[in-house]
């Protein structure tokens, strides 16, 4: 393990310093920082000549911020001669601009794919994309993890009866049906209208939440809009408890005042995403992807397969 060295920009600083501690080796030594005009600077402190070299940082929020320190990090990183530099993106932005849902947008998702490989990154570790086919957006190997088994622990140590896994829209029905199946429980979808990127309409609920403990799976937690008119929607349905396990809390805007009012009896969300300390919601856990991260990175290091977690 003397070869490998992990690396952190200051979007993921505890998350990278867990996988360290995972691994037991020390986080690499970096510096990033600000110029007075605000632009980013960075200066690796220490050799990284022929070593794999694993940098992490989601592009959260600041997202423009988090991702030009990472594409300096690796651009550094590549002009000090490291043999293999793998980008761990916890959390991907900009991945739900995957496609061109109106005229004269961009598809800003291939951008940032773009950018990444260009930078120099040889590989991307990332957790529970927006939607799948974004791997087929970079020309480099990614390697697609999920966070299906942290959540899984998390809920049967809760030892819940009468479960039912509910999807919150259409897209999300294969990550539900995988849910299901892990927790033998039923599955339904919640029918969705979106009004705006901000408020959705649920139309109907397909399938029995009646009496159910009921589980809400998603990707991602944003203006948690959809989250609380579907738990609105599932209680009126006769719903028992409802929990929520979302991997991504990006949780900005209206999001706090919502889940604050909602029939949610508990958020669970993972760690992809630090929680801002102006975010006060007293019935989130947040989970660790630490380990996850971890044992990807020392087979990818150990060139040995990571294909068993990618179930």
């Amino acid at each position: 393990m003397d070869k490998l060295t992990i690396f952190s920009g200051n979007a993921n600083p505890g998350v990278a310093q867990n996988i360290c501690e995972e691994l037991g080796v020390p986080l690499g030594k970096s510096e990033v920082t600000r110029f007075r005009d605000k632009e980013t600077q960075v200066k690796i402190n220490e050799n990284v000549r022929g070593k794999d070299v694993f940098v992490v940082q989601s592009t959260c929020s600041p997202a423009n911020e988090n991702l030009m320190e990472l594409l300096i990090m690796i651009d550094a990183l590549k002009r000090s001669s490291a043999r293999r530099i793998t980008s761990v993106l916890p959390y991907f932005g900009y991945a739900r601009q995957d496609r061109k849902d109106q005229p004269r947008v961009p598809i800003t998702a291939k951008l940032v794919a773009n950018l990444l490989t260009r930078a120099g990154s040889d590989r991307i570790i990332t957790i529970d994309l927006h939607a799948g086919q974004l791997q087929g957006f970079f020309d480099i190997p990614l390697d697609h993890l999920f966070a299906i088994k942290i959540f899984e622990e998390y809920f049967k140590a809760k030892k819940l009866k009468d479960i039912a896994i509910v999807s919150p829209d259409v897209g999300g029905i294969k990550r539900a049906r995988a849910y299901a199946k892990r927790f033998d429980a039923t599955l339904a979808i919640v029918d969705k209208r979106r009004i705006s990127d901000v408020d959705a309409e649920v139309m109907h609920i397909m399938g029995d939440v009646k009496d159910k403990n009921v589980i809400l799976v998603d990707d991602i937690v944003a203006t948690a809009g959809s989250l609380a008119e579907a738990a609105s929607a599932l209680k009126k349905n006769g719903a028992k408890d409802i929990y929520a396990a979302i991997t991504h809390p990006v949780l900005c805007g209206p999001a706090q005042e919502r889940l604050e009012k909602s029939q949610i009896k508990e958020l669970v969300v993972t760690d992809t995403i630090p929680i801002s300390d102006d975010f006060k919601f007293n019935k989130v856990t947040q989970l660790s992807v630490a380990s996850l991260l971890a044992e990807a990175i020392r087979r990818i290091h150990n060139e040995e397969s990571i294909s068993a977690l990618f179930e």
